[in-house]
């Protein structure tokens, strides 16, 4: 009877009407909910990245896509810069620069960063802390600093560096470092190479301090040498870090301008023109606003491209 009485029960609750909540009561469920909390400390992060980052990058689209100069709102007139572009030999040596500067300073702050790394995570390296303190300081001095001091040993005249070549017997006459084409290209790389080692060496220094020293010991034990840890213990081990490090360095130096603009400013004859100086002189210099966003745009794609193939190669290794 009791089984009876409870289906009854049941059924007859079944046939009810369903409850509807007021408005106010849905208002109430609805501010008092999690998931409505979570965007309301949300907002705030959304507001500024519309304004700074949203905002900033419509206006430069529409900008690529009209005539605009200084002082003149311009009118749509499609993909007329980018046309044009594609036509103007300083543009096309700007892209061959722009990946000659990329690369090369890439691999080579990959290649003297990892080999720093190395060396300051040795257990028996004495001052270690001073070395890894004295390390950053190339990367925390503001670019502008850092590049008139680089501005000063590139000197044609004054340049320490061709007087001690003069005194080491390695040249005879001065040295134009930055007033030369291929020195021109050259003295950048290196500068931008001394200033980004900090970054590699000490992110890479942090991957390889994750790395469990039992690997090391097993790898040891089985009769690996130094090159063969190397290669299958510690490069599997900090790749993500290592992956992750390098896509951060092509987009920052993919889009360097302090640098460049203060010791070449693009010169001479074009030869160390950059995406971020051409934009500046073409857009700022030369007012045809319209043209210098096309030239900035034209980095977006390139840089999307990297980014989807490391962070899907990290995704896919995790």
């Amino acid at each position: 009877m009791a089984d009876v009485s409870t289906a009854r029960t049941g059924a007859e609750r079944a046939q009810l009407p369903a409850y509807r909540y007021t408005l106010g009561e849905r208002l109430r469920i609805y501010w008092q909910s999690e998931g409505t909390f979570a965007r309301l400390l949300l907002l705030p992060a959304l507001a500024v990245l519309a304004v700074f980052m949203v905002y900033p990058f419509a206006l430069g689209v529409w900008l690529s896509l009209s005539n605009a100069t200084v002082g003149h709102a311009g009118h749509w007139i499609g993909l007329r810069n980018f046309e044009t572009l594609l036509h103007d030999q300083v543009f096309r040596m700007t892209v061959r620069n722009t990946f000659i500067y990329t690369i090369v300073t890439v691999i080579l702050k990959l290649a003297l960063g990892m080999a720093l790394a190395l060396v300051l995570n040795q257990p028996f390296l004495i001052f270690k802390k001073g070395f890894r303190a004295a390390m950053l300081l190339p990367f925390i001095v503001p670019t502008a600093l850092s590049a008139i001091a680089w501005l000063m040993l590139f000197d044609a005249t004054l340049s320490p560096l061709t007087w001690a070549a003069q005194h080491l017997h390695l040249v005879k006459l001065r040295i134009n470092w930055l007033g030369s084409p291929r020195l021109a290209m050259t003295s950048l790389i290196v500068v931008n190479t001394w200033r980004g080692i900090p970054f590699f060496a000490i992110s890479l220094l942090a991957g390889l301090q994750t790395v469990a020293q039992e690997l090391y010991e097993a790898a040891a034990i089985d009769g690996a040498g130094p090159i063969q840890r190397f290669r299958y213990v510690t490069l599997p081990g900090i790749r993500p870090v290592m992956l992750i490090v390098v896509l951060f360095s092509i987009i920052q130096t993919f889009s360097d301008f302090q640098l460049i603009y203060v010791l070449t400013k693009g010169g001479p004859f074009n030869t160390t023109q950059v995406f971020g100086t051409l934009t500046y002189q073409r857009g700022l210099e030369a007012t045809q606003i319209g043209q210098g966003a096309a030239i900035a745009l034209f980095m977006l794609p390139v840089l999307a491209i990297v980014s989807g193939v490391l962070l899907w190669y990290v995704r896919s290794e995790d």
